[in-house]
């Protein structure tokens, strides 16, 4: 009998998980089953609960429901601790439920071993501060970044989150509007306006031709905000589903004791 996983999400149609991770399985030699599940609004503990009276082992959670699976988990990991957040949910002894949060490890080995990325003494630009941003603060400062700056729409809500990393390295935040003409080493749009596609009302200036110009939303056509880039000049331009499967490698990881080679699926997924 196949061990289950699930991911949950609303909306959840659009999810590329059960792909990843049957690919994953099939790579690594797992027997597996990974579904999609849609919780209702304020259901979310019930739908664990009967993934767990099914069976299930462990969980990926996305949008909304981050927030109610750190609330509901029995432990937490460092990670997820500081995010504030869980995306992934993995049964431990008797029953128990420990949360994990695998956002910023999956963007940081996309921006530096995909990519190849150097963090080390850049000056990096996060736009946003919601909970996609807080969840990838940590393991970008343990890149040792020279300055990672937070820039949000509310200034207040960038300087916050600055303020709540502080002891994890050199980070300031700022409003959009407050950023000067001066170009950063690497950008990263955690900001859902590419949803929309609508683009963070900053400064050209901040983009040189020689940018890593990264948006965590992911398409199969440019976003609204690499686009916007392209037109500033910007060259390396990458979109989050590098990040996706790479976040989705450290779940399986943590699930199966095995992680697997994510440059196959990744050319997987790309259409």
């Amino acid at each position: 009998m196949s061990d289950l996983y699930a991911v949950f999400g609303n909306p959840i149609a659009h999810s590329k998980s059960p792909d990843i991770h049957h690919a994953f399985a099939a790579q690594t030699q797992q027997n597996l089953v990974y579904e999609k599940r849609l919780p209702e609004l304020g259901g979310f503990a019930d739908a664990v609960q009967q993934l767990l009276a099914d069976g299930g082992l462990g969980a990926n959670v996305t949008v909304p429901f981050k927030h109610d699976a750190y609330d509901l988990v029995d432990e937490l990991s460092d990670l997820a601790q500081r995010a504030g957040a869980v995306n992934t949910i993995e049964v431990i002894e008797n029953g128990k439920l420990k949360g994990h949060n695998t956002d910023g490890l999956g963007l940081v080995r996309d921006l530096t071993v995909n990519i190849g990325v150097e963090l080390k003494g850049k000056r990096v630009l996060l736009l946003g501060a919601g909970g996609a941003a807080r969840g990838v603060m940590q393991p970008l400062l343990a890149e040792d970044t020279a300055k990672l700056i937070v820039s949000n729409r509310t200034k207040e809500k960038g300087l916050q989150l600055a303020r709540d990393f502080g002891d994890c390295g050199f980070t300031c935040g700022t409003g959009f509007d407050e950023l000067k003409d001066k170009p950063f080493d690497v950008i990263i749009n955690a900001t859902a306006a590419s949803l929309s596609g609508d683009v963070p009302p900053i400064n050209p200036g901040v983009i040189a031709a020689e940018t890593v110009c990264y948006d965590m939303m992911y398409s199969n056509e440019p976003t609204a905000f690499l686009k916007w880039c392209a037109e500033q000049g910007a060259t390396l331009l990458h979109d989050g589903l590098g990040m996706l499967v790479e976040q989705a490698a450290e779940a399986f990881a943590i699930w199966r004791g095995v992680r697997p080679d994510t440059q196959v699926v990744m050319a997987q997924m790309r259409p």
